[in-house]
């Protein structure tokens, strides 16, 4: 399956945000390119909130080029197989921490969000992963800082989208 046909099905299957939803599926079906970094009128990115194993903080990213905590994230590549593995690749990546476990049920959240031109925007698919016990972050190149914060600080530090990725991520984990 490729990763165009795994991103149709993950969005037609994800429940919530029904209209955020059809326009992730009209773009896609307007753009056969939507996926890629090169598609201009806006593509498909994957990104993830990483959770302690206690599940009592969440790790953020000082986003180098936003000057912003935010969840870790970015663009799907080539040798990407689905929405989750390019979500589980950036989290990796940009936290430096291997054995990431995704949290099943697909993604928690969408989040369409404008970006600087040359493109017009993100349709941003959120997952949530766990680390594991004893993880140790290290700061990528894509981040000025990497830090654990409280759910209840991370509202003094990031944007109303990551708190509301936090949100749901936090029904996911009591459910």
């Amino acid at each position: 399956m490729s990763l165009y046909d795994d991103a149709v099905l993950v969005l037609k299957g994800y429940e919530g945000q029904e209209e955020l939803r059809q326009a992730y599926l009209d773009h896609l079906q307007a753009h056969p390119d939507g996926l890629w970094k090169a598609c201009h009128a806006g593509h498909i990115t994957a990104s993830a909130l990483v959770v302690d194993p206690s599940r009592e903080r969440v790790l953020l990213t000082l986003h180098k080029k936003l000057r912003r905590w935010l969840q870790m994230g970015g663009h799907c590549e080539p040798g990407d197989t689905s929405l989750e593995a390019a979500a589980l690749r950036e989290a990796t990546e940009e936290s430096g921490i291997p054995g990431l476990t995704l949290l099943p049920g697909g993604p928690a959240r969408l989040d369409r969000h404008p970006i600087p031109a040359p493109c017009h925007c993100h349709f941003d698919v959120q997952y949530a992963v766990v680390a594991p016990p004893g993880a140790v972050q290290e700061i990528s190149d894509e981040s000025l800082d990497l830090r654990w914060f409280a759910y209840d600080e991370v509202a003094d530090v990031a944007d109303e989208s990551v708190l509301r990725l936090l949100e749901a991520t936090r029904a996911r984990l009591a459910a």
